[in-house]
C-alpha cells in the first residue's frame, strides 16, 4: 500500500470513528477515537486468538508499521500542535504565574524523574524484569511531562477555573521541552557516554533557552511581517511557515524545537491581536490553527489506540505496567505538592490546586514517541509496555474522570 493509501485510509478511520462518537455522545471527541481505535485493535488480536487468518493479522501490523510512530509525532504533529495551543493562551495571566509554572516543568520534572527511575531500578528485579538504574532514569524522565497534547484537548472538554486552568496550560507547554531535554542526556549516559555536571548544564541551557530565544526571533519577524499587510491568506501563510521554519532551524541548531514554537506562537498569539491582525485575519488565522489542532488531535488519539496491532508485549510485563500507573501519580503528587505548598506562603492557590493538578497531568503520545526512539536494547521492551500501559491509563481513565474530580473538589 501506498504512503497516500496509508493517509487516506487513516483519515477515513479517523472521520467514521468522529461521526460514530459524535452520534453515540457518550466521551470526548478525542478520548472516544482514542477508545474506539484501541476496542478495534483488540478485537482483531482476539479474532487472530481464537480464528487465526480471519482479519489479516500480520497485514494489519505491516500496514501500521508503515507508520513511523515516533517521527509522525514528534517531527511532524508535534511542531503544529504546540503552536496551536500556544497561539490561544492569555499571556498576561500566564506572566502573572509564571514563578509557579516554571517551578513545575523544571524542579517538578526532575524530581518526578528521580523517584519514578528509583523505585522502578528497586523493584525491577523483584518482578523478574532486569533495568539498571540509568534506564529507569530514562524511563522516569520520559513519562513525567505531562503532554501538552493530551493535557490541551482535555482541558477543551472539562470546565476548569481560571487561574487553576492558566497553570495547566502553562505547566504542559513548558515541561514538555524540559522533559525530552532531560531525557535526551539520561538516554546519552544509559549508552555510556560520560557526562559531567558542567555538560548536562551546558547541553539544558543551550538546548532550553537556545529554543527559547530562537522563538522569540522568529516569531518577532512574523509578527512584524504579518503587522506591514493586511491579507489573512498570506498571514495564515507565514503563520505556517513559522512552524515549520522555527522547528527545521531548531533541528539544525540542536535546540528545543517544542520551546522555540512555544515561545513563537505565544508572541504571535498575544502581540498579533493588538495591532498586527485584523479582525478578518483573526478570525480565519485562529480559525484555521483550531481546526489544524482538532484534526491532528483526532488522527493521534486514533493512532495511540491502533498502535496496540504493532507493540506486543511480554505477560512478564505486566507487574511492571501496574507498578507504573500509580507510581507516576504518586511521583506526579509529590512534584506538584512541593512548589504549590512552598509557593502557597507568598500567594494564594485556586481552592483543589494539588488534586486537579495531580489527577489532570494527563500522559500522551510524546511519551510513547520517545520509547520507541530508543535504541534497541534489552529494557526496551519493558519501557515500551510500561509506557503504554500508564498513557492508557491517563487518557481514558484520568481523561474521563477529570470532570468528577474537579466538581468534586470545587464542592468541598
Amino acid at each position: 500500500m501506498s504512503q497516500f493509501e496509508l493517509v487516506a485510509m487513516l483519515l477515513i478511520l479517523t472521520a467514521t470513528f468522529s461521526w460514530v462518537n459524535v452520534k453515540l455522545a457518550v466521551m470526548p471527541h478525542t478520548i472516544g477515537l482514542l477508545v474506539m481505535g484501541l476496542s478495534a485493535s483488540l478485537i482483531v488480536i482476539g479474532a487472530e486468538a481464537v480464528m487465526p487468518g480471519l482479519f489479516n493479522y500480520e497485514g494489519l501490523s505491516v500496514l501500521l508499521r508503515q507508520v513511523d510512530f515516533q517521527q509522525t509525532v514528534l517531527e511532524g504533529m508535534l511542531a503544529f500542535l504546540l503552536f496551536a495551543g500556544a497561539l490561544h493562551v492569555d499571556v498576561v495571566n500566564l506572566r502573572s504565574r509564571a514563578l509557579t509554572i516554571g517551578t513545575m516543568a523544571s524542579l517538578g520534572v526532575v524530581a518526578s524523574t528521580a523517584i519514578i527511575g528509583s523505585v522502578v531500578w528497586a523493584a525491577s528485579d523483584l518482578m523478574g524484569v532486569t533495568i539498571s538504574l540509568p534506564w529507569a532514569l530514562v524511563f522516569g524522565a520520559l513519562i513525567s511531562p505531562t503532554d501538552p497534547v493530551a493535557v490541551l484537548a482535555t482541558l477543551k472538554a472539562v470546565k476548569v477555573p481560571k487561574g487553576l486552568k492558566i497553570v495547566m496550560t502553562g505547566e504542559t507547554l513548558f515541561n514538555d521541552g524540559v522533559g525530552v531535554v532531560l531525557f535526551a542526556v539520561l538516554v546519552h549516559a544509559a549508552t555510556g557516554d560520560e557526562f559531567g555536571a558542567f555538560q548536562v548544564a551546558e547541553m539544558f541551557v543551550v538546548e532550553a533557552f537556545g529554543g527559547a530565544a530562537l522563538g522569540a526571533v522568529t516569531g518577532y519577524v512574523a509578527y512584524r511581517a504579518m503587522r506591514a499587510i493586511d491579507d489573512y491568506s498570506i498571514e495564515v501563510l507565514i503563520s505556517l511557515a513559522l512552524v515549520v521554519g522555527t522547528y527545521a532551524i531548531a533541528s539544525r541548531l540542536i535546540v528545543s524545537g517544542p520551546l522555540a514554537v512555544v515561545v513563537a506562537g505565544l508572541l504571535v498569539g498575544s502581540r498579533g491581536p493588538r495591532d498586527a491582525l485584523s479582525e478578518e485575519t483573526q478570525r480565519y488565522l485562529f480559525g484555521f490553527w483550531t481546526l489544524v489542532d482538532e484534526m491532528l488531535n483526532s488522527v493521534l488519539f486514533l493512532l495511540i489506540g491502533l498502535e496496540v496491532l504493532v507493540l506486543r508485549f511480554e505477560p512478564a510485563f505486566g507487574w511492571l505496567m501496574a507498578l507504573a500507573v500509580p507510581l507516576v501519580l504518586v511521583a506526579r503528587l509529590i512534584a506538584v505538592s512541593g512548589p504549590v505548598l512552598l509557593l502557597g506562603m507568598f500567594r494564594k492557590f485556586e481552592s483543589g490546586t494539588i488534586p486537579v493538578l495531580t489527577w489532570g497531568g494527563l500522559r500522551g503520545g510524546i511519551s510513547v514517541a520517545l520509547a520507541l526512539s530508543l535504541p534497541e536494547g534489552a529494557e526496551k521492551s519493558a519501557l515500551l509496555a510500561a509506557t503504554y500501559g500508564v498513557v492508557l491509563f491517563s487518557l481514558i481513565v484520568q481523561g474521563l474522570s477529570l470532570r468528577a474530580v474537579i466538581q468534586r473538589v470545587l464542592l468541598k
